[in-house]
């Protein structure tokens, strides 16, 4: 089955999520409650048209899937932590332990995680309620200070996935979930970065799931009440960040290291 069913994990912003320097801040139209639009139409993955309508799919759909989240980088992070749990998993087992991640995880704040000791780190293998892999908590806390040093060098991780995107957020129109590809040369690009960088559990269908995730790319297929609302949200909002430079300054252009071709 495609990754967008059972890879992506799209969270809600913590209460008192930091918003990235530079950037403006995003409206997002506010959707109609999932209870009140079951028969709205829907990507199919969430199963509106079979009638196997799951509340929390359709929850999950309405209110986070795609939303941009480019000024929010305690989500941009947490969606790192959880789409590196995810992988070889379902979904649904991500989803059932969110809230024993964000408790574990200081609500994601990666600069608190970035300065854990080791016996915190070692703390964390013991964990309740956590997917028990070594490897993937190892990661996380990793890929905290690897974040935190993307941070300190562009600003904030939105403005760096900002440049790196291209400044676009493109809005694809499928019109079917066929359509819609595992991985792109921009998602494999992000990948080689964000591995060079230290980074682990970033493989290229991973990224293209997080792009999806937090709105890089607007994925909803055309036929979504969802794709109109978020299509007419970027053409107001216009671009989240001026140029940005190495420094995390506006000014000159930053060019990271360029996609390269899938094929």
């Amino acid at each position: 089955f495609f990754r967008i069913f059972f890879g992506q994990v799209h969270t809600m912003a913590a209460p008192g999520a930091s918003v990235s320097r530079g950037a403006k801040r995003q409206r997002v139209p506010s959707p109609p409650p999932a209870s009140a639009g079951s028969r709205l139409p829907r990507c199919a993955w969430v199963g509106a048209y079979t009638g196997a309508i799951r509340p929390e799919y359709l929850r999950y759909h309405d209110e986070e899937w795609g939303v941009p989240s480019w000024a929010d980088d305690r989500r941009l992070f947490e969606m790192l932590v959880l789409e590196g749990a995810q992988a070889g998993l379902s979904w649904v087992t991500v989803l059932a332990k969110r809230e024993a991640y964000r408790k574990a995880f200081e609500g994601f704040d990666a600069a608190k995680i970035a300065q854990w000791s080791a016996k915190r780190e070692q703390e964390l293998l013991q964990q309740e309620g956590l997917i028990r892999n070594a490897a993937k908590l190892r990661s996380a806390v990793a890929n905290a200070r690897a974040f935190v040093a993307v941070q300190q060098e562009f600003g904030s991780f939105g403005a760096f996935l900002w440049e790196h995107a291209g400044r676009t957020a493109p809005q694809n129109r499928w019109q079917t979930m066929a359509e819609v590809p595992a991985q792109t040369a921009l998602s494999l690009a992000l990948s080689k970065e964000l591995k060079r960088r230290g980074f682990s559990f970033v493989g290229p269908t991973i990224m293209y799931a997080y792009m999806q995730a937090v709105g890089i790319v607007n994925d909803h297929t055309t036929g979504c009440f969802r794709h109109s609302e978020l299509l007419a949200e970027q053409a107001r909002e216009g671009a989240p960040f001026p140029s940005v430079s190495g420094d995390g300054r506006s000014g000159q252009k930053r060019r990271l290291h360029e996609p390269t071709t899938v094929g």
